[in-house]
């Protein structure tokens, strides 16, 4: 990625990081919270519901720095045709190009 097609892959991955560190401590929070629910007040499904949601996010950020370090990020892990910087923009962790995500193939 480019200033001419988008961000620049250390602003990405900059990003990411910050992603990465908000859902950690999301993480953080829920687990502590599902240990006592009653202290929270919150409903153990929703905590497990949330748990599992910022679990997932943390797996797609990992992943997509991965794609960073390796020098596949921006490529789409189907086709593998470039994935638009705009989708990207939106979605910093997209793994796949719009395309083959409508299409599940």
């Amino acid at each position: 990625m480019n200033v001419d097609t988008g961000p620049s892959i250390d602003t990405v991955r900059q990003t990411l990081q910050d992603q990465l560190r908000q859902h950690t401590e999301t993480l953080a929070a829920l687990v502590a919270a599902g240990a006592d629910p009653s202290a929270t007040g919150e409903d153990p499904h929703a905590i497990a519901t949330r748990t599992a949601t910022a679990r997932r996010a943390i797996e797609e950020v990992t992943a997509a720095l991965s794609r960073i370090a390796e020098g596949s990020y921006g490529r789409c892990e189907r086709c593998t045709g470039p994935i638009p910087a705009e989708r990207l923009e939106i979605l910093p962790h997209a793994r796949l190009c719009v395309p083959c995500q409508a299409s599940g193939c």
